[in-house]
């Protein structure tokens, strides 16, 4: 099935099999797969398995509650942009603030009505998709970004983000270990400073010099922050030139790969170096049959693996 065929599907939470008959009816009915969880530990387990794409999370259920699980979904790396609705015979002011604190995109009151909910969820969805494609966007421009919360935990970074902190021997999983870890412990300060829009920070005790420039704070917190790499210069024309005589490049092709390694757009590598776009490009159509490959990615990998300390030709 592509993706024009897909049917959305949504993981319905509830400790009620009656609420449980009406929704699932109502969705199934509105061409949606249907998946269903008694509370909030099952839904955790059933997420991970088949990653729904929006969640309705009843508030107040035996064993673990919604906003728990809504929590706990939300630390989640594969699952945290999945939009939860909560549902609940909860009316009051602080239980809807606790619903959306806890990561909730919006708030249902029981007895469900089955216009409003298709409405509601249609809505979302489609605030999911747009999200989802820039952020797809994002991970194939070859930027440096990554965004964090106020616990200087990582909540999503491009893959050259990735790169870059693996080469700095940073560990990234979303654990306890992070959170406690030396690095989280410097975001959390800095971000407790309210940085400015452009303000800049060396991380310390890293295997390379990293600095973290921040580009924009939303309401919840998130920070989305780019990643620089602080490579002294004199170093960089070394790894050019190891390029070079390592791979039987010519100088500029060999500045050129050194840049895309370091996960730079044609467009920034072409600023760096004084040369169009379209002269980057004409470039690498010359490394790609000198690598004997048919990408950036794959010519960036061996680039990569050239440049590392531990590699033997």
């Amino acid at each position: 099935m592509n993706e024009n065929q897909r049917r959305d599907v949504v993981l319905v939470v509830d400790d009620s099999p009656d609420t449980l008959t009406l929704i699932n009816d109502t969705l199934e009915s509105a061409g949606m797969d249907v998946l269903l969880a008694l509370d909030g530990k099952q839904a955790l387990m059933v997420a991970k398995r088949i990653q729904p794409d929006v969640v309705l999370m009843d508030g107040v259920m035996p064993t673990l509650d919604g906003f728990e699980a809504c929590r706990l979904m939300k630390a989640e790396p594969l699952l945290c942009n999945i939009p939860v609705i909560f549902m609940t015979g909860l009316n009051d002011t602080q239980d809807i603030v606790r619903g959306l604190e806890a990561g909730g995109v919006d708030y249902l009151v029981k007895p469900v009505k089955p216009d409003e909910l298709l409405a509601r969820i249609k809505v979302h969805l489609r605030n999911a998709r747009v999200s989802n494609t820039a952020q797809a966007a994002l991970d194939h421009a070859g930027q440096h970004l990554m965004t964090v919360n106020v616990l200087g935990q990582i909540t999503w970074a491009t893959p050259q983000a990735h790169a870059l902190l693996a080469k700095a021997q940073v560990n990234t999983p979303a654990n306890m270990d992070w959170q406690q870890s030396q690095l989280a412990a410097q975001l959390r300060h800095w971000l407790s400073q309210t940085p400015d829009a452009q303000a800049q920070l060396p991380l310390h005790g890293l295997a390379v010099p990293i600095s973290l420039r921040m580009l924009g704070r939303e309401p919840n917190g998130q920070c989305l922050i780019r990643l620089v790499d602080e490579v002294p210069a004199n170093l960089r024309v070394k790894n050019a030139a190891v390029l070079k005589q390592e791979l039987g490049l010519t100088e500029r092709e060999s500045e050129v790969l050194y840049w895309i390694a370091n996960g730079k757009t044609n467009r920034e590598v072409a600023e760096i170096l004084g040369m169009s776009p379209r002269t980057v490009n004409k470039h690498l159509e010359q490394v790609f049959p000198k690598l004997g490959v048919e990408n950036r990615t794959a010519a960036a990998g061996i680039a990569l693996r050239c440049l590392d300390k531990d590699y033997v030709k």
